[in-house]
Formats: C-alpha cells, structure tokens, sequence
C-alpha cells in the first residue's frame, strides 16, 4: 500500500512538473527579450526567427526531458527498495494462466541525443567501402600468368633513379598453439628449439632481424630459460632485433570469437610481456586467419598500436587493390564521425605467407629464394627449380634475379619501401636453417647494396622497421594518416583462396566446442567480477587472510585457456581429433574451477557475519549448479534432496542490470515450495523432467522460480517440502505420437494427456507476443506482437546440404555444397509434446537427428518479449551431410541481411547472385537479422554458427556438420568427430516505427536495446548454488547487492579484472574496470518493454557505483592498460561516446 502511495505521489509529480515546464517553455519563448533581441539582429526574414523558436523548443524540450529522467530515477529509486516481490500468477476456469502485473513500474527513458548516434551523418565517406567492392567486381578468376590470380606487372628500368628501392625483410616463423600436434607438442618438438636457436643466432650478427607473436608459446619458453638466456632476451628486444608483433595470447581466430575473448587473450599477452620483458608491441601481425573482422583494428588502434598486417584475404579483392594500388589502407570503423579509430594496414598481395609467394609475383622464381630448400634437405620446390646457394660466382645473376621480383611486388604499392616477409609454419626450428637463410641472404643483401645504380637498399628488418621506415618516407609520425592512401571501412569476410573454395565451412565445423567456448567466457566474466567484489570486501574487511587468494591462480590460467582456445585452430574446428580433445580437457578443467571461483566468492559475500567465514576446499560451502562428466558430455544439472529443514539457493547474476528471470532448479519431490530470503512465496512452476520423447526422469522434478536478481548481485532464495496444501502450480502436458506406438512412463505428479495421432495446429501466448505452430512438425508458423491485427509468417524448418561428388569436397574449413539444401526428411514423424504452465510454455519435437524446444516465458519483461529456441543436434549417422535451421518469413528483405562481427558490431551483407551459395554464408558469433520497413526479425545465438539469407524473407543458420575427407589445407583429416550438441537461440521480432530508405542503404546498422539485453540474457544465464549444508544449522545468509544505483542501460561492463602482483598467482591491489557503451537503434522500441532502462548520453559516476567500497584510484589507459592516458584526477565521473570500449586502472576497497 505504501508503495502505491509512494508511485502515485511520484506520477502527479511528474505529470505537474511536466505541465509546468511546458507552461515556462511557452512562457520564455514568448517573453524572454534576450531571445527576441537575438533574433532581431536578423530582420530578413520571419524564417530565421521561427527557426530560432524552434531550437530553443528542442532545447527546453531536451531540459525537461532530463527533468523528468531524474524524476523517474528517484521513483526507480523508490521502487527498488520496496516489496519488489513478484506476484503470483492464478489460473481462472477454462482460460490460460494469468500473471498480475508488474508491482514496480518499468519504463523507457532514452535520451533524443542518445538516438542521434546510429542515425550517423557525421563524418566524410571512405575511399574503399567493402560491400561496394564486393558490388562491383566481377570474381572472374581469369588467368593471370605467373601470379595465377593476380596479372603481369611491368615496371621502366629508371623508375627507382630518384628515388631508391628500400627493401626490408622480415624473417619470421608462424607457430600455431595447436593444429596437427598439440600445443604441448608442437612446444617440445619445435617451438622450443626455435626461440633457443634464434637467442643464440641472433647474436651472432646485428644485422639480423626477427619477428614473434604468439606469447602462448613465447611464456612457456621464458618459465623454461635461464637468467642468462631471458638477459639475452631483452638485450635483442631493446636493441630492435626481435620484435613482439601483436602481442596477444594467440593469433586469434577473427571470425567465431567474441569479443570479450578477444579482448581477453590480448591483454594476456599485453601484460606477461610489460611484466617479462618490458615492452609495448607497436604492430599487429595477422598472416594466418581465415579472413579479417573490423573489431580487429579497432581493438589494436585502442592498444595503441599504430599499423597492422593482414593476408588471407580473397584473391579477387587482392588483385583488385593490387591494380588500384589500395592494399595499404588506413582501415575506419563504419561509425566513427572522425578518425580516432584509423590504423594503417598493410594487405600482402599474394596466395600465401610462405616464402615462395612472398618475394614477388612468380612463385617459381621466390621459391628459389628459400635456402631452407637447398638440395638435399627435407622439403623442396614444388616448381621443380631448386634454390642454389649464394656464391661469389653467382650472386650478380641470382641478386639481379631476386631484384626483378621486388621491383614487380613493389610496383603494387603506393611508396618506394617494400615489406618481404621471410619464412612459414614453424620455420627456423634448427641452426642449419638460420645459417642457410641468414647467410646467403646477407651475400645478396651486400651484393644489392655495394651497387648504386640498381638503386636499391636490401636489409633484415622487423615489421615496425618497415612501417617506420615507409612513415619517415612519407613524412608523418606513427599513428597518423600517410597523405595520399586511401581510407576503407568494412571487413574481410567470406575469404575464398582460390576458384569456389570459400572458407565458409569453419563458421560452423565442430559447434560442440564453439559453444563450451562461450560458457568458459560467460563463466570466466562472472567469476573475474565476482573474485574482485569478494577480494574487495575482504580487504576492506581485513579479512583477506582468511580468503583463498590461491583462486587467482585458477582465474589466471582460465584467462589462458580460453585464451589459447581463440586460435584461428582451435574455436575454428579446424585442428586433428586428438587436439580438438586437449582442447576440450582444457576449457572443461577451466570451468569445473571457474565454478569453485564462483562459489567460494559468493560464500564469503552472501554471509550476514563475516566473521564466521572459513574456507575449506574439501567440503565448499555452495555446491554446483550442474556438473559434465568429461570434456565432450552436455551438462548435468544438480538434483537438490528436499527434507524437512528448507534447502537454501544462491542464485548470481553476471548482468550488470537487474534482472527478471525464471530460474530452473531440480529437486527429487514435487512438493515443493519456494520462498524469498524473507520468507515470501514466489511465483513457480512444477514441471517433470524428461530423458526422451516419452520418458520421464523418476523422482527429479523442474520447479522453474521467477526472480528478481540484483545486477552482479547475488540472491538468497529457500526451497521447502510442502506437506500440506501449498502445492506449486503445475504445468500440464500434451503428448502427441503421430500415429506411432511408443510406450509411455507417465509421471505421478504432473498432468499428461496422451493423444496417438498427430495434434491440430496450435498457439501459445502471453502478454506480448502469440506463436502459432504446426501441429504436425511441432515447428513454429507464425509470429504476432500484441496489439498487431496481422501476425508475421516465421516457418521454421529443418534442410540438409549435401557436399559435391567431384574431387573437391567439402571438410573443416571449405563449404562446398551440390547445390540448394533438401529438406530434412527423418525416417519417423516427429513426437511433439506441449506444455503449458503459468510461468512459461514450450513445444519440444523430436526428430531422429534434432530434438527442438521453443519455448515462451509468460513474464513481464525481456524473458518474455521473444521465444527461446534450441536445438539439441545428434548427426553422427550422417554422411557427408550438413543440417540447417531456416525462417521463412513474409519480411521483404530482397538481398539484404545483418550479421554480427564479435558480438561487437553489425556488419551489412548482400546475397551476391554472381557469386555461388558458399559464398554467401558469414560468420554469426551473437546475431543476425532481416528487416523491411515494418519489421526486423533478429536471430540472437549463444555460440557462433555460419549465417545466411540466400532468399527475400529468410535466415538460415548451419547446425552441425559431419564431413567423411580433408578439404586439401593441410588437416588431413575431415570432420567425424561430432558430438550431441545444443545449439542455444532467441527470436526477437520488432516494429520498426521510424525506418527510411536513406537510413537503410547506409553500410551501417545497430541493434535495439532490448536486442543487446537480450543478448546478454541469453549468454550470460544466472548461476544457482545450492548450499551444501542440509543440516539446520546454518549461518545467516543476506542477499547481495553489490551496486549502489542503477547503471545506464547501454553500459556494459566487459570486466573486472584483477590484476597480478609481483608474484604472479598472487592479485595485487589493482583492477582493471573495462567498460563498453553500445550503439544502438532507437527506432525498434515496443510500446511496453517491461524492463527499466535509462541512458545518460554517455555519463557515469564511477565514484559511488559500488556500494560499501571506495574508490581509491581511477587512471584512464589504453585498451590493455600498457599506456596511461591522461593524468589520474580526483573526478570519478567518466564520459564515453557510443561503441567504445574503455580501460581504467582502479583500486576498490
């Protein structure tokens, strides 16, 4: 009652303060003679002085807006502390469930600056628009002679008599962390001998250079060195003769990983080398990635990197900005006003990395020049033209031969400065192979430049010697743009290497793996912010003896695993069996500690006296919500033993926002009831569990709890066995055969009703959306929102793709498809079984090779505003065969669709007809959508998965792939290795209330607010612990609340992180706080989106965000905290412009 009072009084405040701001507007509008005067000084024309009314409307309009904003942050405020308990849902005679309605208000305050954003317009347009190019070229593959894909380059002798050749050669070796051998392996057999050899190789001559960058191997060797040898180490890194390129964990994978991970495993690197060595890589180095992100240069440029490399990329494209002298760009991201966000990169014009396509356009000619194939070693030229060693008698001819080929690859560049990488997969494992390329190198190298008038100058160099030396060339310093290349903006995706072999398969290959990478992620996020609180209030406390700071040792080497599992190897698919499996028993080993992170912070936090805290590791105090018996086995989730004393819960949520969840939790009794931490009834639902189609799971029942979760709180929640007539409510069941004679195992509690033939087709609904179904299949039909006379046809179906019968087939990396997918046609009609209750419904079909579940949440809210939709896949009776999910949908779309790149930023693609159906599948690591004028229809994921829309109206999604043969990239091996697999989903189908052509045919797009929630929901589930104690005498448990107000809705916090001390299993007192603001599409919002959101135009009050802490410190740096920037002030308010991610240094406690 009192917070009805409390809500009214705040309404009628709101609604005068409106009023009367509104009556002053018009008031000062009129009256105010300053403004007359202003306008005044311009009597033209009675235009100027309505435009000038007009801004000081929007100005007044902007003030009362932020008036109003504050007013309903107080009444949040208000209604926060009240009895924000949700009510009880009932169940009237013959009508479906009702839930009542919200207690607390929710409400959409979105600031009209806020919405300017993805409405762009500022800034020029760039030279070189990706999906412009695509339009334009004709992928041809015409013969191109020597340079296969490329054309005959021809150069005038005297081109270089001004102005001299500058050549730099930059020895190299590409170490994968993973691929045919494991990471282990590849360290012992070859890694180890390379880095030994190059300490002792390098000093041998100043003159020699090389390059290295994956700090995975690079760390292992450094734990395994001696004092002397790490001396040596930092004595070629401060003189410039090794490089650390890039600096990341690994060389990740830009297609699958999100962006957490990728951000993650560079900060890895980034700060083993400060700590190790002392140094600040300055490049990035990419030479291996199946295709390039935008998120990639976005991320380096805020490390303060200052120019990239990258290589694979279609050869068409290739060739093109080969003939147009483009391959070296200053890369922008789509949405940046200005330039903050250009870095140079460098395109490598030819098919491979390796040395024979490096030096220049004749593969013939440069394999010549890799002495590591002299006669009578291990590996030779394919070309049937050996290397010959460099000798006094012939080094003119062979220098002259070599020069030939600089001149024609630096004939594609826009300077007179030529980068020619020197080297290949794990290349200079042994001191033979450094003498034969390093020594008869230097001879051509003295040759070359003993001889003014071949104006050329030939040296070793890093990558950074190149870059600096083409900046000096051009006259900037670093970091700036060169006059006179071009700017693009876009990404690099599909990647084809040669004819129709596009790398389209590795977007899906292996989707087990790919989704156990993004519950290591989720669960690392939340364990990193979780440990940091915990820490923080211990410290504060001065009780961090008693906690298990060991658990840093733990979070570190999850941060590596997951780290070494962004390889472009690893969450590719793309690696043998036996290193999928290591892979796997890595990224398990990590979660199952991940999970004791969790709890033992959650113990220390959710304690009333944490005075009574002990850390035992033999008996933990909070048990796990699920357990997976080995690396490649789905979940288990925990069945929680009801008695008569209550079982108590705590329940996390990793999302920085309160949440409205229905949390599911096993127990072994049906009755059963569940109550707040205060002991208020909260509102659930009793559903059995099932094994199969048919089979129900004994004595283990699901009561699903819906919950108010505090963001990045924990809530305390009890279990009792109801003995007398407080029976949850249950949900009912409907079990279709489809004519099929199966038998049942009814269960004792909960309704089923069996029916032999196949159901009619059918509906379910809550308060906003309704989802029709085809009785046969059990597949959905159709989409209506509340409110809407029309609904939307969504078909979902089932397709298979088969691969071609000619030589090439399709394997890990290559989608190779004979044709348009078929139907799925299982040998059996499917099971379908409804179930409707007063929390959530679902439809769950069984096929023989798919079971689907689609599922609707019957609460306010963004669990309910799309349906969540999964898919547990089994195909290992498959032959050469791919399974597809596709929409259908009436949503006129023609050739256009919206893929994610990183779970960062949304790229436009188009269906390109020239080009053949692989070719038009893209990587979806978070979301995809169709739209028209009306509507967008957003599939959201929770693991990455290839995505296209080949027709008007559809998006389909590859789930599993089972491939019988290598597809000729060096695996060996195809894809027989498939697991059961659940593919996680939402659909999310929005009006579109403002949309205008123009806006459209931008190369830009933003998902709505309630996409990037529900994004966030679906990829970050809330954890339930049980306490483990089930005897009665327990400590006092509180509920945590960690945040002292609410933050805006397009915050996000990326991480907290804690940084390591001296020791390095040890934390120190710092953490890194990494906080995203998203750009987003404001012309999406429903009517009632039942949630609470705000934005502040970028705004944040660091100071008093964590409640019981102190800020004691708060530096601003770059991405990976190596560059402070700007000084540390006493102010804790920060600012960010949309889409930026930023670092601060903080000390909490």
């Amino acid at each position: 009652m009192k917070l009805k009072k409390q809500v009214t009084v705040c309404g009628a405040a709101i609604f005068c303060v409106a009023v009367f701001s509104l009556y002053l507007m018009l008031d000062r509008v009129q009256h105010d003679p300053t403004r007359h005067q202003s306008g005044g000084n311009f009597p033209r024309s009675q235009i100027s002085v309505l435009q000038n009314r007009i801004e000081q409307l929007e100005q007044l309009l902007e003030e009362n807006h932020e008036i109003i904003s504050h007013i309903k942050d107080s009444v949040l405020e208000l209604t926060a502390h009240a009895e924000g308990q949700p009510a009880l849902p009932h169940h009237p005679p013959n009508g479906s469930w009702v839930l009542p309605p919200e207690s607390r208000p929710s409400f959409l305050s979105v600031s009209p600056q806020d919405c300017q954003f993805a409405l762009g317009g500022k800034g020029q347009s760039p030279d070189l628009q990706m999906l412009a190019v695509y339009s334009l070229l004709p992928f041809d593959n015409q013969d191109g002679g020597v340079w296969k894909q490329g054309f005959d380059i021809t150069y005038e002798p005297n081109e270089w008599d001004t102005e001299p050749l500058q050549v730099f050669v930059v020895p190299h070796s590409h170490n994968d962390p993973g691929w045919i051998k494991t990471f282990d392996k590849y360290y012992y057999d070859q890694t180890q001998h390379i880095l030994n050899s190059m300490v002792l190789k390098m000093q041998e001559d100043p003159r020699r250079r090389f390059i290295w960058s994956e700090i995975s191997f690079f760390s292992k060797w450094w734990d395994n060195i001696s004092a002397q040898k790490r001396a040596a180490v930092r004595r070629l890194v401060g003189n410039g003769q090794l490089e650390m390129v890039t600096g990341g964990w690994v060389m990740p994978d830009e297609a699958n990983s999100h962006y957490f991970a990728m951000i993650d495993q560079l900060i890895e690197g980034h700060q083993w080398l400060e700590k190790n060595i002392g140094v600040t890589p300055r490049s990035g180095w990419a030479v291996d990635p199946f295709g390039y992100s935008s998120t990639m240069p976005y991320l380096l440029k805020r490390s303060n990197l200052t120019a990239m490399l990258i290589q694979r990329v279609h050869y068409a494209i290739k060739k093109h900005f080969a003939a147009t002298q483009n391959l070296e760009f200053m890369w922008r991201q789509t949405w940046d006003p200005d330039t903050s966000t250009d870095i140079f990169c460098h395109m490598m014009p030819f098919y491979s990395y390796d040395v024979p396509h490096t030096c220049g356009p004749d593969p013939k000619i440069c394999c010549q020049f890799d002495f590591k194939r002299l006669p009578g070693g291990r590996i030779n030229c394919p070309w049937k033209v050996p290397p010959r060693a460099i000798t006094d008698a012939n080094v003119a001819e062979r220098a002259q031969l070599l020069l030939d080929q600089y001149r024609k690859k630096s004939k594609l560049y826009r300077s007179k400065v030529l980068l020619v990488p020197l080297g290949d997969d794990f290349r200079y494992d042994k001191p033979q192979e450094w003498d034969a390329q390093f020594l008869n190198y230097q001879r051509i190298f003295d040759f070359l430049n003993s001889r003014p008038d071949l104006h050329v100058q030939a040296q070793f160099g890093t990558l950074s010697d190149y870059f600096d030396a083409l900046y000096k060339k051009v006259g900037i310093v670093p970091g700036m743009r060169p006059p006179g290349f071009p700017v693009l903006t876009g990404d690099f995706f599909s990647y084809a290497d040669r004819e129709d072999h596009y790398w389209t398969g590795y977007y899906t290959s292996r989707p087990f793996y790919k989704s156990l990478d993004r519950v290591l992620e989720a669960h690392l996020r939340g364990a990193e912010i979780l440990y940091s609180l915990a820490l923080a209030h211990a410290r504060r406390a001065s009780a961090d003896g008693r906690y298990p700071l060991s658990d840093y040792a733990l979070l570190s080497n999850a941060r590596r695993n997951l780290g070494l599992f962004q390889h472009h190897d690893a969450i590719t698919g793309t690696a043998k069996e036996a290193v999928a499996v290591d892979y796997g028993v890595r990224l398990l080993h990590s979660l199952t500690n991940l999970k004791r992170v969790i709890g033992n912070a959650a113990h220390y936090l959710v304690l009333g006296d944490k005075d009574t805290y002990r850390h035992d590791p033999a008996a933990p105090f909070l048990g796990m919500d699920e357990t997976r018996s080995s690396q490649d086995s789905l979940p288990e989730r925990t069945v929680i033993k009801l008695d008569t004393s209550p079982r108590f819960l705590v329940v996390f949520n990793p999302l920085e926002q309160e949440r409205l969840s229905v949390v599911p939790v096993l127990v072994d009794s049906p009755h059963v009831h569940v109550l707040s931490e205060e002991g208020q009834p909260l509102p659930s639902q009793l559903s059995a569990t099932w094994s199969s189609a048919t089979d129900v799971v004994p004595d283990v029942y699901q009561v699903s709890v819906l919950a108010r979760l505090p963001a990045l709180g924990l809530r305390v929640l009890q279990l009792h066995k109801s003995l007398d007539g407080h029976a949850t409510p249950r949900s009912s069941t409907r079990l279709y055969l489809h004519g099929r004679n199966l038998p049942v195992h009814k269960p004792e509690a909960v309704p089923l009703h069996i029916f032999p033939a196949a159901a009619d087709d059918f509906c379910l609904e809550n308060q906003h959306l309704q989802a029709c179904f085809l009785g046969r299949t059990g597949l959905l039909q159709s989409l209506r929102q509340a409110g809407e006379e029309q609904g939307h046809r969504v078909n979902s179906e089932f397709l298979v793709y088969g691969t071609r019968t000619s030589k090439d087939k399709s394997g890990a990396y290559l989608f190779l498809p004979d044709g348009e997918a078929k139907p799925y046609a299982p040998k059996d009609p499917p099971v379908v079984r409804v179930m409707e209750g007063p929390l959530f419904s679902e439809v769950a079909s069984y096929y023989q090779h798919v079971q689907t579940m689609v599922r609707l949440y019957n609460v306010p809210g963004v669990e309910g505003l799309s349906l969540d939709v999964s898919c547990l896949v089994d195909i290992r009776d498959h032959i050469n065969k791919e399974l597809a999910l596709r929409f259908s949908t009436d949503i006129e779309s023609d050739d256009i669709f919206f893929t994610d790149l990183n779970g960062f930023q949304i790229q436009p693609r188009r269906y390109q007809q020239k080009l053949p159906l692989q070719a038009n599948f893209y990587p979806m690591p978070a979301m995809a959508y169709i739209q028209d004028m009306q509507s967008r229809l957003t599939l959201l994921t929770a693991q990455a998965l290839g995505v296209s829309s080949l027709h008007s109206g559809q998006l389909e999604v590859i789930l599993d792939r089972r491939l019988m043969q290598d597809d000729n990239r060096g695996l060996g091996q195809g894809l027989k290795d498939n697991k059961r697999t659940c593919n996680r989903f939402r659909l999310l189908l929005e009006r579109r209330s403002t949309a205008n052509k123009v806006q459209d045919e931008r190369p830009i797009s933003f998902p709505s607010l309630l996409s990037h929630i529900t994004s966030v929901h679906l990829n970050a589930e809330a954890l339930v612990m049980p306490v483990a104690l089930e005897k009665p005498a327990l400590p006092v448990l509180r509920s945590f609340v960690p945040l002292a107000t609410t933050l805006p809705c397009d915050f996000h916090i990326l991480n907290l992180r804690m940084l390591q001390a001296e020791d390095d299993s040890l934390p120190s007192a710092e953490a890194a706080l990494i906080l995203h603001r998203k750009g987003f599409d404001c012309s999406l919002e429903a009517k009632n989106l039942g949630f609470n959101c705000t934005t502040s135009q970028g705004k944040l009050a660091l100071g008093g965000l964590f409640q019981g802490l102190e800020l004691g410190s708060l530096q601003p740096t770059s991405l990976t905290l190596m560059y402070p920037l700007g000084t540390a002030s006493n102010s804790t308010n920060i600012h960010l412009d949309p889409m930026e991610i930023a670092t601060f240094r903080i000390r909490l406690g």
